[in-house]
């Protein structure tokens, strides 16, 4: 994972394109759109601007001018997980969607266009972990990487590893055939050379409320600060601080319990 960190530019905007496939985006539901912002903005220092609106109230966080991550509101009926979830790039997200039917997947929203700035369907693997799927019209993804409070990594947590990668090998090939690059337990997931997302085969390990889900990292200077921050702020530690490839991580929940990781590199 230690590669990740190399693929990025640290000193400006990334969204020029992304290869089918590649991570473009993180989104948060919540029920308290207001309490998550502020919580977000004192972790990060990110600032809101108003977002398109295809599924209710949304808004785009921002971190040195760039836009990184959305926020939106869950309805009111609707007692949905709390949880951060990643969009892959598509060519053709038609096309994309009915081949995760095919592949065993559920397509549960569209696809369906959002205002001109491109389309989107949201899905979940055959073992039931949730992501998206954003076609690029006007708003191209995450504008910023590298720096602390910008997304780092993105990581799926699921039972086994093998059948789950073929699923999203299948899925998001369009030409351009991810490379899947690891053991039985944890596999890199490689497009154009550039390793863009991990599958963690866990077994039984993973959490009974949670099941198979995708984990969105941030980068942060110093794991144990934000940790102790998180907490100040109304959150709490999931998962206490260890060193891995990619870094030294903590994994952590925010005030309506999204679980994210923070992460910061070994220098």
């Amino acid at each position: 994972m230690t590669e990740a960190w190399r693929s990025y530019d640290p000193n400006g905007p990334t969204n020029a394109w992304h290869p089918p496939g590649t991570p473009c985006w993180a989104s948060l539901m919540v029920h308290g759109m207001a309490a998550a912002q502020e919580f977000y903005a004192a972790l990060f220092g990110w600032e809101f601007r108003p977002g398109l609106r295809p599924l209710g109230p949304y808004v785009r966080a921002v971190l040195n001018g760039h836009e990184v991550a959305g926020i939106g509101r869950l309805p009111p009926d609707r007692h949905l997980p709390i949880t951060w979830t990643p969009y892959f790039t598509s060519d053709d997200v038609d096309a994309t969607a009915e081949t995760i039917r095919s592949c065993g997947g559920t397509v549960a929203v569209g696809p369906l266009d959002v205002a001109g700035a491109g389309r989107l369907a949201i899905a979940s693997d055959p073992m039931g972990a949730v992501f998206g799927v954003w076609q690029s019209a006007e708003h191209l993804a995450t504008g910023l990487t590298g720096v602390p409070g910008a997304p780092a990594w993105n990581e799926l947590l699921t039972y086994d590893t093998a059948g789950v990668a073929k699923f999203y090998r299948t899925v998001f090939a369009s030409g351009r055939d991810p490379v899947l690059r690891g053991g039985p337990d944890y596999v890199h997931v490689h497009i154009e050379g550039r390793p863009v997302a991990g599958i963690h085969g866990v077994g039984s390990a993973l959490p009974r409320d949670r099941g198979p889900h995708w984990m969105t990292y941030f980068q942060v200077t110093d794991v144990d600060a934000t940790a102790e921050k998180v907490a100040a702020l109304g959150g709490r530690v999931v998962r206490p601080a260890c060193v891995t490839d990619l870094g030294r991580v903590v994994t952590v929940a925010d005030p309506e319990g999204a679980t994210f990781s923070v992460v910061s590199r070994l220098d």
